[in-house]
C-alpha cells in the first residue's frame, strides 16, 4: 500500500469513524446558523482506504448500536484500531447532533464501493462495514442498510416524540384509558367467578351425576355431588386465572407500547406471542408427516399384535401346534412376543417424532436409560428368573408344590413372584429369583399316575418286620384320603444300630390335601401300634425300658378326648 493511499484513508476514516469527539459535540445557540456537518459526503468515501484499516473484532466484543431505547444494527469490526462499542458510542453522539440540528427526516440507505451508509437528511449517520456483516446468516449490505434505516426512522421519530410534552401527554391519555378497561374487564372477570363455577356444577350435576348415580343410595349422591363441586370451583378457578394472566399481558404490552422509550418492550411482548404462535402453527405443520408416519407404525404394530395373539392364544387352548411352544408356555410367550413387537415400533416410531432430535429428548432418553440402568438390576434378575420358571414348566397354576420350606397350591405365577396358598389358607408370596434357586416339588403334576405321600416308624428288632407291616398297611386303610390303587406299601428304608426304619408309601387322592391326610395317618399308625402292643422307638432308643411304652386301650380317649373318637 503507497503513503499516500494510506494518509487518504486515515483521513476518510477519521471523517466518517466518529465525526464529533467527546464533548465536542455541544448544540448550538439560540439563534445561531446550523452547523455543518462534519462527515465527508458519501460519493467521496474511499472503499479501498476504509477497508485497508478494518479488521474483524473478536466474537464477544460485537456491540449493538442503539438509539432512543431501540436497536439499529449490530457492528462486528474494527475500523482504525476503535472497538464496536467505541464506533456505536460515536454514531450516537452524531445522531444526537443531527437530531440538535431538527435533522431526522428522510433516513435513507446506500451502498457506495462496498460500504452501506445511512444518511439523515442527505448527512452521513451510520457506516455499516462488510465485516459487520452476520456471514452465517447470509445478511447482504443492502438488505442490513434497508433494515438499520428502518430501524432508525422509528428511532428518530420516537425521541423526537419523547421530547414533546404534547405528544407524551396524549401517550399518557391512552394508557390511563387503556388501564381503567383492564381494571373494569378485571372486575367483570372477579363478578364471573362465582357464576361460572355455580354454572359448572349445575352443568356437571345435570349432565352427570343424576345419569351415573341415579340408582345410588343418597349418601353416595352427596358424596359426588360434593366432590363435583369442589371440582367446578377448581375448573373455575384455572379459568379465571387464565383469562386474568391474558388480561394483564395485554394490558403491559398496550401500555408498554404508548411510550416512545418503552415501545421496543411493547413490541417484543406482541412480538413475543405472535412468534410464538406462529412457531407452535409451523412446528404442528413440520410434525404432520411425522405424526402420520408414527401413526402408521402403530396401526401396523397392532395388526401384527392382533395375528400374535390369534396364534398364541389357539396353541394355549390347543388348537395349533407351534414348534417348541406349550400349552403352558404359549401365555408368556404372546406375552413377550408382544411386548418386542412394540419396543421394535417405538425403536422405529422415534425418530418420527416431533423434537425427537432436540436436547430435550435426549436429555429424556438419558434419563431413562440412567434410570433403568441402575434400578432394573434386581428386575431384571426377577424377570429372567420368571423366564426360566415358566420355560421350564417347573410349576402351574392350581399345582399343589413344595417350594423351599413352604407347602401350597400356586394361585399365581407372575412376571417378579409366585403366591402359594397354603393349608392353613396363608398367602406366600415368593420372589422368582428364590424359586428358581429353591428345590420344587410338585405333587399335582403324576397326580393321575398317583403321587405317593411317606411317613415313618423306627421299631426294634424283636419286632417281627412282618407284623410291622401288617399294622402300617392297617393304618393307611383306615385312613381316608389315601387311594386303593396303587395300593399302599412299606418300604424298609433303613438297619440302624438298635432299630429298623420302616416307610410307609400311599397315594393320596388330593394332593392338596396332603398335610390332613398325613395327620389322619399318623393317628391311625399310633393306634394300630397301641392296641397290638407294639412300641415304636422314635426318635431315639437309649435302652430297653422296664415296660413298653405304649398307650393302653382304656385310656386312648383320656379327657379331654371326646369317647367317640371326634376332635
Amino acid at each position: 500500500m503507497s503513503v499516500g493511499t494510506l494518509l487518504r484513508g486515515l483521513i476518510v476514516a477519521m471523517s466518517i469513524a466518529e465525526p464529533l469527539a467527546a464533548g465536542q459535540a455541544a448544540p448550538p445557540a439560540s439563534g445561531a446558523p446550523p452547523l455543518a456537518s462534519p462527515a465527508a459526503p458519501v460519493s467521496r468515501l474511499d472503499p479501498i482506504a476504509v477497508q485497508s484499516l478494518t479488521e474483524v473484532a473478536e466474537p464477544e466484543e460485537a456491540f449493538t448500536l442503539e438509539y432512543g431505547n431501540r436497536p439499529i444494527v449490530e457492528f462486528r469490526a474494527r475500523l482504525l484500531g476503535r472497538t464496536p462499542e467505541e464506533r456505536a458510542d460515536g454514531t450516537v453522539r452524531r445522531l444526537d447532533e443531527l437530531m440538535a440540528l431538527g435533522l431526522h427526516a428522510p433516513v435513507e440507505s446506500a451502498v457506495v464501493g462496498g460500504i452501506a451508509v445511512v444518511t439523515v437528511a442527505g448527512r452521513d449517520a451510520v457506516m455499516v462495514l462488510p465485516a459487520d456483516l452476520d456471514v452465517s446468516a447470509a445478511e447482504t449490505l443492502e438488505a442490513v442498510g434497508r433494515v438499520a434505516a428502518a430501524n432508525l426512522a422509528k428511532a428518530m421519530a420516537e425521541v423526537r416524540e419523547a421530547h414533546s410534552p404534547r405528544l407524551l401527554l396524549l401517550d399518557a391519555l391512552r394508557a390511563l384509558a387503556g388501564t381503567f378497561v383492564a381494571l373494569l374487564l378485571g372486575t367483570a372477570l372477579w363478578w364471573l367467578r362465582g357464576r361460572l363455577t355455580s354454572g359448572l356444577a349445575a352443568w356437571l350435576d345435570a349432565r352427570l351425576v343424576k345419569n351415573l348415580v341415579r340408582h345410588t343410595r343418597h349418601d353416595l349422591r352427596r358424596t359426588v355431588e360434593a366432590s363435583l363441586v369442589v371440582a367446578a370451583r377448581a375448573l373455575g378457578r384455572l379459568i379465571l386465572l387464565g383469562l386474568s394472566s391474558g388480561l394483564v399481558y395485554a394490558w403491559l404490552t398496550f401500555t408498554l407500547r404508548q411510550f416512545p422509550y418503552t415501545r421496543p418492550w411493547g413490541e417484543a411482548l406482541s412480538g413475543f406471542v405472535i412468534a410464538t404462535i406462529a412457531d407452535l402453527g409451523e412446528g404442528m405443520l413440520y410434525a404432520i408427516p411425522g405424526l402420520f408416519s408414527v401413526a402408521l407404525i402403530i396401526v401396523i404394530t397392532r395388526v401384527v399384535v392382533r395375528l400374535a395373539n390369534i396364534v398364541f392364544r389357539a396353541a394355549e387352548q390347543g388348537r395349533l401346534a407351534l414348534p417348541g411352544v406349550h400349552a403352558e408356555t404359549a401365555q408368556p410367550t404372546r406375552r413377550l412376543t408382544v411386548a418386542l413387537l412394540w419396543i421394535i415400533a417405538v425403536v422405529v416410531a422415534y425418530p418420527h417424532l416431533p423434537g425427537s432430535g432436540s436436547d430435550a429428548f435426549r436429555g429424556m432418553s438419558v434419563l431413562v436409560g440412567l434410570m433403568l440402568s441402575l434400578g432394573s438390576s434386581g428386575l431384571v434378575n426377577q424377570v429372567m428368573s420368571s423366564f426360566m420358571i415358566t420355560y421350564s414348566r417347573a410349576v402351574r397354576v392350581g399345582e399343589f408344590v413344595r417350594i423351599g420350606e413352604v407347602e401350597g397350591t400356586v394361585v399365581h405365577a407372575g412376571a417378579l413372584a409366585t403366591k402359594l396358598l397354603t393349608p392353613l389358607h396363608e398367602e406366600v408370596t415368593v420372589p422368582n429369583a428364590v424359586v428358581a434357586s429353591s428345590t420344587i416339588t410338585n405333587y399335582s403334576r403324576r397326580s393321575g399316575e398317583g403321587v405317593f405321600a411317606g411317613t415313618s416308624v423306627t421299631i426294634g428288632y424283636d419286632t417281627p418286620w412282618r407284623q410291622v407291616e401288617a399294622l402300617l398297611l392297617q393304618a393307611a386303610a383306615r385312613t381316608a384320603g389315601l387311594q386303593a390303587a396303587p395300593a399302599p406299601f412299606v418300604l424298609q428304608t433303613g438297619l440302624k444300630d438298635f432299630y429298623a426304619e420302616y416307610t410307609l408309601l400311599a397315594v393320596l387322592e388330593r394332593p392338596a390335601d396332603r398335610p390332613i391326610v398325613m395327620s389322619q395317618l399318623h393317628a391311625h399308625v399310633q393306634d394300630t401300634f397301641n392296641e397290638h402292643g407294639v412300641q415304636i422307638m422314635s426318635p431315639n432308643y437309649e435302652a430297653d425300658p422296664a415296660t413298653p411304652k405304649l398307650v393302653p386301650r382304656e385310656q386312648w380317649f383320656a379327657p379331654p378326648a371326646r369317647p367317640d373318637g371326634t376332635r
